[in-house]
């Protein structure tokens, strides 16, 4: 069986037909391609972006999501920022049924010894803390609603170690406790809260590993489908989790990650 094109979505254009979804972090890489896909399944798409730099690929990504589909600027580790985006939801479509957290940053390998706090502090508030504001603000609007989904962009990292990067494992993996807790706080609302564990994906932040080739062979040999994933395969996981195809489906990690978990020795 061959892969199928990434110009051949697998979902119809009413997948997501008349909900409204946010999706953090979607000017490039897999935010870009969940917002895409979205906007594709028929959802009115609002694309948040973190800096002025950013915002053409914003608008971009925007206009390429639909008519419906706005750009906002937020930075998700700020409290008020993230009040002011859902305050923007709540103008533009008076409602919200789809929260995806993906916004997140890494830094470069460091030993544990030589980590710098700032780092690990810039890390955590982006990655932990952001994904706990929006999550708070989704739920502060999904409950009256009775219903919603809230889907984290994890990483295989949330249960894989990660030398050289704590802080990166580190806020996966207290990704995974938010998600289970929240999961159940939410389930009687009819709320359902998931993680989205992608693997080794040809994105900006794999780049360096990418372009080294003895990296690249070295990474190929510990994943069983042999090549590293498209931000389109994990975009098609997200419309799958935010259908109604996915509607028993909570309170756990769904990782897509081409067997890699089952594989790996640690790289």
């Amino acid at each position: 069986m061959t892969d199928r094109k990434q110009d051949a979505p697998p979902f119809t254009p009413s997948a997501l037909a008349g909900r409204v979804a946010l999706v953090t972090g979607a000017g490039s890489g897999i935010g870009r391609a969940i917002a895409l896909a979205f906007g594709a399944a028929g959802a009115a798409v609002v694309v948040n972006y973190h800096a002025d730099a950013g915002r053409d690929e914003a608008e971009e990504v925007a206009r390429g999501a639909g008519r419906a589909a706005i750009a906002v600027k937020a930075d998700v580790a700020d409290a008020a920022a993230v009040a002011a985006l859902f305050g923007q939801v709540d103008a533009t479509h008076g409602r919200l049924d789809v929260l995806v957290n993906n916004a997140g940053i890494e830094s470069p390998p460091t030993p544990i010894e030589r980590y710098p706090v700032e780092d690990f502090d810039r890390i955590i508030a982006t990655n932990l803390r952001g994904a706990f504001l929006c999550i708070r603000e989704a739920a502060r609007r999904m409950i009256p609603a009775r219903g919603g989904r809230i889907i984290n962009i994890s990483s295989v990292h949330e249960d894989l170690a990660f030398p050289g990067n704590a802080a990166y494992a580190a806020s996966k993996g207290a990704l995974r406790m938010l998600m289970r807790t929240t999961a159940l706080e939410l389930a009687p609302h009819g709320i359902t809260v998931v993680n989205l564990a992608p693997g080794a994906i040809e994105t900006p932040i794999n780049r360096a590993t990418l372009a080294d080739p003895s990296l690249r062979t070295a990474l190929l040999a510990e994943i069983p489908l042999g090549r590293v994933g498209r931000p389109d395969e994990i975009a098609d996981a997200a419309v799958f989790l935010a259908s109604d195809a996915a509607t028993y489906l909570t309170a756990t990690t769904v990782f897509v990650d081409g067997g890699l978990m089952r594989s790996t020795r640690g790289l």
